[in-house]
C-alpha cells in the first residue's frame, strides 16, 4: 500500500471545517485505491498568533518542509485586523510560499454543466461552458518587492516594488508552456507591457521560451483587456500566464464567474511539485462554526494534491467525477441553494464520498 504524510493547516474561520472536510473524503478514496495518509495538523495564521504569538510558527514551516505535501484551509479574520503588517495572520501565506520554494500556483476555473444557471453572465456567453487554467507566478512581483514608507513630494508616502528577474519569468512561462501543451496548445499571456518595464521583460522571455513549443499558439493581451474579456468571452481563454498581482485578481475575477468562489480550488507548486493545496476564497468568518461553509473547493484541491503531488491520477479523477455526481444529482451547499434547502458542509461531504 502506498503511503503519503500531508501536513495539515486547518487555519482561521471555516478553515478547520473545510479540511476535516477534505480529509475525510481522501481517506474514503485512499479506501478504493489503497492508498495510506498520515495527516499531521500545523499552526497558521490567527491560530498560531493566538497560541504562539507569530502568524507562522518555524514547527509549522519545519513540518511542511518534511511532509510529502500540504493541504491549507485559509487564513485571517477581523479579529487580527489591527495588528501590524508582519503580523497579520495573511502574512503566513507570503512566508510559507517562500519557504516551500512556492513559485507556480494553478488555478482552474471551470463552468460545471449543472452550474451554467449560476454564472452571472448571459446564457448565450456561456452556452458551450469553459474550462480556463490560470498560472500564475507565486513567489516574485510586487508582493515581494521593497515596500516601506518615506517623505514624498506631498509628505508621508508609502511604496511597494515591483520587480521580476528573467529566471523568475522563465520558469514560470515553462510551467505555462507545458501546462499547454497537455490541454488544447494555447497559451495567453497577460502583462502590461505598455506601461511596465517588468512587463516589457516579462513578454519578451515569454516570447524567448515560446521557440521552445513551436507547437503551442501564444498570444499576447494587456491585464485590463483581460479582465474585460474574461466577462465578455471566457471561452476564448484555455491557458493563462501571468505575475503574481495580476494572477491574483484574474484568478478572483473568472471564480465569480463560475458561479460561486466555493468552488475553486488551486494548487501552489515548486520543483518537485511536492506543494501546497488550498481552496482560493476566504476563511468566511461569518459563516465560520454554522456548517454552511462549501466544503467542494478544498476536496477539489486534496484531488489537485493527488495528481500533482503524488500522481495518483486515478484517484484524482474519482474525486472529480464524484464531485461532477453531486452536482448533476442537484445537491447544493447554501452558496448555491438560493434560499432552497441545503445541505450542511458535513452533508455535501458525506453525498461526495457516496458518489465515490
Amino acid at each position: 500500500m502506498k503511503s503519503y504524510t500531508i501536513a495539515l493547516l486547518r487555519g482561521d474561520g471555516i478553515g478547520p471545517e473545510i479540511v476535516d472536510s477534505a480529509v475525510r473524503v481522501l481517506e474514503a478514496v485512499g479506501e478504493k485505491f489503497a492508498i495510506q495518509f498520515s495527516f499531521k495538523p500545523y499552526l497558521i495564521g490567527g491560530a498560531a498568533i493566538d497560541a504562539c504569538g507569530e502568524p507562522l510558527p518555524k514547527a509549522t514551516v519545519e513540518g511542511c518542509l518534511a511532509a510529502d505535501s500540504v493541504l491549507l484551509g485559509a487564513v485571517g479574520g477581523p479579529k487580527w485586523d489591527n495588528l501590524p503588517g508582519h503580523l497579520r495572520p495573511e502574512k503566513a501565506l507570503l512566508g510559507i510560499r517562500s519557504a516551500m520554494g512556492l513559485f507556480t500556483n494553478l488555478r482552474p476555473a471551470k463552468l460545471y454543466p449543472a452550474l451554467k444557471g449560476e454564472c452571472p453572465l448571459r446564457a448565450d456567453i456561456v452556452e458551450n461552458g469553459f474550462d480556463i487554467m490560470i498560472v500564475r507566478e507565486l513567489t516574485g512581483g510586487i508582493y515581494f518587492g521593497e515596500r516601506g514608507y518615506r517623505e514624498g513630494k506631498y509628505g508621508e508616502e508609502a511604496y511597494d516594488t515591483e520587480a521580476y528577474s528573467r529566471f523568475e519569468i522563465e520558469r514560470i512561462a515553462r510551467v505555462a508552456f507545458e501546462t499547454a501543451r497537455k490541454r488544447s496548445k494555447r497559451l495567453t499571456s497577460i502583462d502590461k507591457a505598455n506601461v511596465l518595464e517588468t512587463s516589457r521583460l516579462w513578454r519578451k522571455v515569454v516570447h524567448e521560451i515560446a521557440q521552445e513549443y513551436p507547437d503551442i499558439e501564444v498570444c499576447d493581451m494587456l491585464v485590463d483587456n483581460a479582465a474585460m474579456q474574461l466577462v465578455r468571452n471566457p471561452s476564448q481563454f484555455d491557458v493563462i500566464v501571468t505575475s503574481n498581482m495580476f494572477g491574483d485578481i484574474l484568478s478572483d475575477e473568472a471564480s465569480q464567474i463560475t458561479g460561486s468562489i466555493g468552488m475553486l480550488p488551486s494548487a501552489s507548486l515548486n520543483e518537485g511539485k511536492r506543494g501546497l493545496y488550498e481552496p482560493i476564497h476566504g476563511s468566511a468568518p461569518d459563516i465560520a462554526g454554522q456548517g454552511k461553509a462549501n466544503p467542494i473547493a478544498t476536496v477539489l484541491s486534496a484531488g489537485m494534491m493527488l495528481l500533482y503531488a503524488f500522481g495518483e491520477t486515478e484517484a484524482s479523477e474519482a474525486i472529480v467525477s464524484a464531485v461532477d455526481k453531486v452536482l448533476e444529482a442537484g445537491y447544493r451547499t447554501a452558496d448555491l441553494a438560493h434560499g432552497a434547502p441545503a445541505l450542511s458542509t458535513t452533508e455535501m461531504t458525506d453525498m461526495i464520498i457516496k458518489m465515490l
